[in-house]
């Protein structure tokens, strides 16, 4: 038995006109909003949602200056970048309840990068039990949630982390420091209790 299953969402992306140039150069430039898809921009990095998302939720974070390797970034663009996968990370929990992240990129075509030249990390929010057979079987992703709706919910879910008293709450924070050790002397259970 010949089976199909249609998935004629998939054609907006086969037919659309595919960007002139480097995308993520080009979404630097761009204002923050639902048609560009860029949710936030640091002097340095952006962070925007993937147009064709694994997950609904997925998020792309790049740094603004076109360079294809960590070896090659600043060491303010490394902060940067690592600062807002944080923030993707706590927003994604917030937003989707996200049981789990896949963080990761890749550099180079032989590696499978999609946009050649300019390192991006991928955050996708995942559950368990999301996958399915559908994935598994014929290829094909189901998504309960639009693009749109999704950049909705991770805008609303951004701007209440920027107004939350959150000693993390600006999602573009620049602090370098180390986090203090938890232990003996640095506010442990057993020193509170007299015990350390």
């Amino acid at each position: 038995m010949d089976e199909r299953l249609w998935a004629g969402w998939r054609m907006k992306y086969i037919v659309s006109s595919k960007t002139k140039g480097c995308l993520f150069c080009g979404k630097s430039d761009e204002r923050p909003g639902p048609g560009s898809l860029v949710l936030l921009t640091t002097p340095r990095s952006l962070v925007m949602l993937n147009a064709f998302p694994y997950n609904c939720g997925h998020l792309m974070v790049a740094p603004r200056r076109h360079v294809s390797s960590f070896s090659r970034l600043t060491e303010d663009e490394s902060v940067d970048l690592l600062d807002l996968v944080a923030v993707c990370e706590r927003l994604l929990k917030r937003v989707y309840r996200a049981e789990g992240l896949n963080v990761g990129l890749n550099l180079g075509k032989c590696a499978g990068a999609g946009v050649l030249g300019h390192l991006h990390f991928h955050v996708v929010p995942r559950w368990t039990g999301d996958t399915n057979f559908m994935s598994t079987v014929s290829s094909t992703k189901v998504l309960p949630e639009s693009l749109n709706d999704s950049y909705r919910r991770l805008r609303a879910g951004l701007e209440a982390m920027v107004s939350a008293p959150d000693r993390r709450k600006a999602p573009h924070r620049r602090k370098t420091t180390a986090a203090r050790p938890r232990g003996k002397g640095h506010g442990s259970r057993t020193n509170r209790k007299g015990r350390g």
